[in-house]
């Protein structure tokens, strides 16, 4: 399985938008999800959103509910590439983004689930 991190990172005013977007490739038969996780400076890493490969199914942190858009496209199904749509941005979403895929278990507040990783790209708000 690779992870990379395509593109859609910069420097936005808050208010602004910026659109994620991450391959992953190669046997993706046992990988149950794709996430996005962030790190700020000095902080902890944190899961932000994840999808179900096969279902879609969606779930997002509080922080972010109904400013980001977590999707993924109808790939072949040795790669498929996810978005993660930043609406509404605030200084407190700079970071660090990461992409990363889990077989087993989804939930983004254990990043130790996610096996795959991908770095980047970096976001900065500024107000």
């Amino acid at each position: 399985i690779q992870v990379a991190v395509e593109s859609g990172g910069g420097s936005v005013q808050a208010g602004g938008s910026l659109r994620l977007s991450c391959v992953v490739s190669g046997n993706l038969y046992h990988q149950n999800c794709v996430a996005w996780f962030r790190q700020a400076p000095g902080k902890e890493r944190e899961g932000v959103a994840r999808i179900y490969t096969v279902s879609s199914r969606t779930y997002y942190d509080d922080s972010v509910k109904g400013r980001f858009t977590i999707s993924r496209d109808n790939a072949p199904s040795d790669k498929v590439t996810v978005y993660l749509q930043t609406d509404g941005l605030k200084s407190g979403d700079t970071g660090m983004y990461y992409c990363a895929a889990a077989q087993y278990y989804c939930d983004i507040s254990y990043g130790a689930n996610y096996m795959y990783w991908g770095q980047g790209p970096q976001v900065n708000v500024s107000s």
